[in-house]
């Protein structure tokens, strides 16, 4: 049986360990550094919104790479936190379009330094040459979008 100092080198030849265990660490510093309440999946919706007003649930999902349940509970949840509003899409009736609140807008103002602290105490020990080809190599695992 491995020592308790074999474990995690013998695990650190699977990508999967090491990618779990990165998530784990990311979650960690997360709720440390920028909120308990707003996930780093909310944050991103909220950027995406900043970015693109008035994209649709459908959309909005695509980007966030989530399905339909998970971006209506995520919506539904944001809304009743007033951080975004939704109306009807003027293209399609059956659908939504969203947008920012003023105070979706605040806490985004508010959130985007923490952010980028998560971001600095997760690369602290890389270069920012490393840093750029962890995120290179993190995208190429994950399947191709068809936009």
């Amino acid at each position: 049986m491995p020592t308790r100092n074999e474990a995690p080198e013998a695990l650190a030849k699977f990508t999967g360990s090491l990618v779990r265990r990165a998530q784990q660490r990311h979650v960690a510093v997360w709720l440390s550094e920028v909120s308990a309440e707003i996930t780093s999946v909310q944050y991103a919706a909220l950027e995406i919104l900043q970015r693109a007003p008035g994209v649709n649930q459908r959309q909005l999902g695509d980007e966030l790479d989530v399905d339909r349940s998970t971006i209506a509970d995520l919506v539904a949840r944001m809304v009743r936190n007033g951080l975004i509003e939704r109306s009807d899409d003027p293209v399609d009736k059956r659908s939504y379009v969203l947008f920012l609140t003023a105070a979706g807008k605040k806490q985004l103002a508010v959130l985007r330094p923490r952010v980028e602290e998560v971001e600095r105490i997760l690369t602290a020990r890389l270069t920012a040459r490393e840093s750029a080809e962890l995120r290179r190599l993190l995208a190429a695992l994950l399947p191709e979008r068809a936009d």
